[in-house]
């Protein structure tokens, strides 16, 4: 356990010296973009999800409920990670309590990102594939305890470090820390946890995406395939897409590690600041893309938000 301890210490004060030589050889450039697209894809995020409340059907049916809760997850992901990098990169210590709820809830909507493809890909499966159950199955009820299992399952891992940490070291608690969840790992067994649950949430999830996109795609190819089973083939498979994204998120830290291990200061901050961008930041930007501009139902009413409202729109409430 002390050389477990000794190893992050150790881990934390290299990114400690890496962080120095960025902010005194660097301008703060990378910094600010980095900012600017975490709030656009935010703002973007919030917009979609009040146009998902502004109208009654988008409250009431599973698909939307679904796709609202992902927005509400990576845009708290977003919110989290960036101000995580922001106060690395200045070097800020916060009290360790405080650094827990953190690592709590980003390490919890990390996981939640994946789990939730997987149920938006089964409820289209329902609807495609079983079309007179749909109202039966994919409930509002049904969903609501989707997600509140999805959450359970997904704070496991982060709430046993947490706690695990709590009782090998109370006293810690009170100290300020640069907050990583390296911080919280005491013991070997932690990390195979972590890594044993990320390959089993990985592993379901793809089964799932691969099974319903099999099935849905043999019943877009029948006779009495409509135009909804052949859009819902294409919105699974984008799922799959998604998903391979958020197994990079998955693996950021992993991924950072390595980076620390065997690359230079100075190109390991490099190095970073991309997987950054295009493992934490980029997926949480798709949800909208995706999801929202593809629906005819919520394209013309998110448009019209972005507008402020400035041009006339009569959109379509009718979901199918």
């Amino acid at each position: 356990m002390t050389m477990t301890n000794q190893s992050n210490e150790g881990s934390s004060l290299v990114h400690q010296q890496m962080f120095k030589v960025e902010l005194n050889e660097g301008p703060l450039s990378k910094l600010i973009v980095a900012i600017i697209m975490s709030l656009l894809f935010m703002c973007i995020n919030s917009i979609m999800f009040h146009t998902l409340l502004s109208k009654p059907v988008f409250r009431e049916l599973p698909r939307y409920i679904l796709f609202a809760h992902m927005l509400c997850n990576d845009t708290v992901q977003l919110y989290l990670v960036s101000l995580l990098y922001i106060l690395s990169l200045n070097l800020q210590k916060i009290p360790k309590a405080v650094c827990s709820l953190f690592v709590l809830i980003s390490a919890t909507t990390a996981r939640i990102s994946a789990l939730n493809l997987g149920l938006m890909s089964l409820e289209r499966y329902v609807a495609i594939c079983f079309p007179l159950h749909h109202s039966e199955m994919a409930t509002q009820k049904m969903t609501g305890v989707s997600i509140a299992i999805i959450w359970v399952l997904g704070c496991i891992s982060p709430a046993i470090d947490i706690l695990y940490a709590l009782i090998v070291s109370p006293a810690s608690f009170k100290d300020s820390m640069f907050c990583t969840r390296q911080m919280f790992i005491f013991a070997p067994w932690q990390r195979d946890v972590f890594q044993g649950l990320n390959g089993f949430f990985f592993v379901t999830v793809t089964a799932i995406i691969v099974f319903t996109y099999i099935s849905v795609i043999v019943a877009a190819r029948s006779a009495t395939a409509d135009k909804d089973s052949k859009k819902a083939h294409r919105t699974v498979l984008l799922h799959l897409g998604q998903l391979v994204l958020c197994l990079n998120s998955l693996l950021y830290g992993t991924i950072e590690r390595a980076l620390a291990l065997t690359s230079s200061s100075r190109l390991f901050m490099d190095l970073r600041y991309l997987n950054y961008l295009f493992v934490l930041i980029l997926p949480r930007c798709l949800s909208p893309l995706i999801y929202g501009l593809r629906d005819d139902t919520v394209r013309p009413l998110f448009l019209y938000y972005v507008r402020c409202g400035t041009q006339k729109v009569k959109p379509s409430v009718t979901a199918h």
